[in-house]
C-alpha cells in the first residue's frame, strides 16, 4: 500500500469516526470487509510491514475511541433522563404548591366574605328589631287611640241606628197599608201572588181592581180562584186574541174591557146567582152587562186565590201563555153586588173608607213568589 492510499485510507477512517461519534445515537455501524478487487491499490504486496503495523493501532485507537465516546453518550443519555425526571417532579411539585397557595388564598378569601356578610346581616337583624319594637310601641299606642275611637264610633252608630228604626217605625205607622201595587214583569209560569184569606161561600159578589199593562197578545189572567175539584171557579183572564172574560164554574161571559194601552185602569165585575146577572165597570163606567152566568150557583168556599196565574188544578198548575204580564193594585172583594155610585167614586179614589169585606188590599194579605216586586201604588195620585 503506497502512502498516498494510506492517507486516504486514514483520513476516511477518521471521518468514519468522528460521523459515527456524533451520530451514534441515530446511526448503526456495520464493519463489512472491502474485496481486494474493489480496492486495486492494495493489491500490490506490502513490501514493509512497519507503517502498516502503525495504521492497524491506530484504527484501534480509534475503535477504542468511538467505543468510549458511544459509552459516554449512553451515560449521558441516561443522565438526560433523569434529570428530565426529576425536572417533571419538581414542575408538578410546584404546580401542586401553587395549587394549594391558590386554593388557601381563596379560603382566607371567602372566610373573609363570610365575615364581612355576616356582619352586615347582624346590623341587618338589629334594625329590623329595632323596627319590630318601635313599630309594636306605636301600635300598642295605636290601639289604645283607636279603641277609644271605635267606641265612640259605635256608639254614634248605635245612636243613628236606633234613629233609623224610629223613623220607619214612624213611617210604617203612618204610611197606610194598602198603597202599594205588584208588578209582574214576565210572562212565566213561577211569578205570582197568593192571597192568604179564604173566601166564604158566596150567592153574590164584586171584584174590583187597578191595572195597568200593555202586553200583547192578551194581558193574561189577573186573578183565578180554585176549589177541590173545580179549577176555574172564579177566573178573570184575556188569553190570545179573545177578550177579556170572566168564569164561574166553568161558565164564560165575555167582557167588554179595553186596557191593552199601558195606562192604569180601574175595573169591577158584578154577579148575582140569582139567574146568574153579571155587569162590567172601565175606570168607573158600566161597559156591559148580561145574565145566565152559571145561575143559581154559589161560589164555593176552601179555595185559592191566586194573582197573576191561571190555575189548571187546585194552587197550581200555572201556564206561562196565561199569565198576567202588568201591574195590579187595590184588589177587592165584597160578597154583595156594589152600585154604580160606589163603583164610580172607588173609580175616581173618593170612596177611602169603601174596602173589600171579602178580600181587602193589604200588604199582610198577600204574598209574593217567583219574583213578583211591590212598588208604591200611584194611579190615584195621576187621577186626582
Amino acid at each position: 500500500m503506497s502512502r498516498g492510499t494510506v492517507g486516504r485510507y486514514f483520513i476516511l477512517s477518521f471521518l468514519v469516526a468522528k460521523a459515527a461519534a456524533q451520530e451514534f445515537a441515530q446511526t448503526r455501524f456495520i464493519c463489512t470487509s472491502i474485496p481486494l478487487e474493489m480496492e486495486p491499490m492494495c493489491s500490490a504486496p506490502m513490501q514493509n510491514s512497519g507503517p502498516v503495523e502503525d495504521i492497524k493501532g491506530t484504527i484501534l485507537q480509534l475503535r477504542e475511541t468511538i467505543l468510549q465516546q458511544k459509552e459516554t453518550i449512553m451515560n449521558q443519555k441516561e443522565t438526560i433522563r433523569e434529570l428530565t425526571a426529576k425536572l417533571s417532579r419538581c414542575e408538578s411539585q410546584s404546580t401542586s404548591g401553587s395549587s394549594q397557595y391558590n386554593r388557601a388564598n381563596t379560603t382566607a378569601q371567602t372566610n373573609t366574605l363570610k365575615d364581612l356578610l355576616q356582619n352586615k346581616i347582624d346590623d341587618l337583624e338589629r334594625h329590623v328589631l329595632s323596627r319590630v319594637n318601635s313599630l309594636e310601641e306605636t301600635k300598642n299606642l295605636v290601639r289604645n287611640d283607636t279603641t277609644e275611637n271605635r267606641g265612640k264610633i259605635e256608639n254614634a252608630l248605635n245612636s243613628l241606628h236606633q234613629r233609623i228604626s224610629d223613623l220607619e217605625k214612624g213611617q210604617k205607622n203612618s204610611r197606610p197599608t194598602d198603597k202599594f201595587q205588584i208588578t209582574f214583569p214576565l210572562r212565566t209560569n213561577y211569578m205570582y201572588a197568593k192571597v192568604k184569606k179564604s173566601l166564604p161561600e158566596m150567592y153574590a159578589m164584586t171584584v174590583c181592581m187597578w191595572l195597568k199593562s200593555n202586553a200583547s197578545p192578551g194581558v193574561g189572567t189577573p186573578f183565578s180562584y180554585a176549589v177541590p175539584g173545580q179549577a176555574n171557579e172564579l177566573v178573570l183572564i184575556e188569553w190570545g186574541n179573545n177578550p177579556m172574560e170572566i168564569l164561574i164554574n166553568d161558565k164564560v161571559a165575555k167582557l167588554p174591557f179595553v186596557i191593552t194601552d199601558g195606562k192604569w185602569h180601574h175595573i169591577c165585575v158584578t154577579w148575582s146567582t140569582r139567574d146568574g146577572i153579571w155587569e162590567a165597570y172601565q175606570d168607573g163606567m158600566k161597559r156591559g152587562n148580561g145574565e145566565n152566568l152559571a145561575p143559581w150557583h154559589p161560589i164555593k168556599p176552601g179555595g185559592i186565590m191566586v194573582l197573576g196565574q191561571e190555575q189548571d188544578m187546585l194552587g197550581g198548575g200555572f201556564d206561562a201563555t196565561q199569565a198576567f204580564v202588568g201591574e195590579m193594585a187595590h184588589f177587592h172583594m165584597w160578597d154583595r153586588v156594589l152600585t154604580p155610585g160606589e163603583v164610580y167614586s172607588l173609580a175616581n179614589c173618593n170612596a177611602k173608607t169603601l174596602v173589600g169585606n171579602v178580600i181587602a188590599w193589604t200588604e199582610a194579605n198577600v204574598d209574593i213568589y217567583g219574583g213578583a216586586t211591590k212598588w208604591t201604588f200611584e194611579a190615584c195620585r195621576q187621577i186626582n
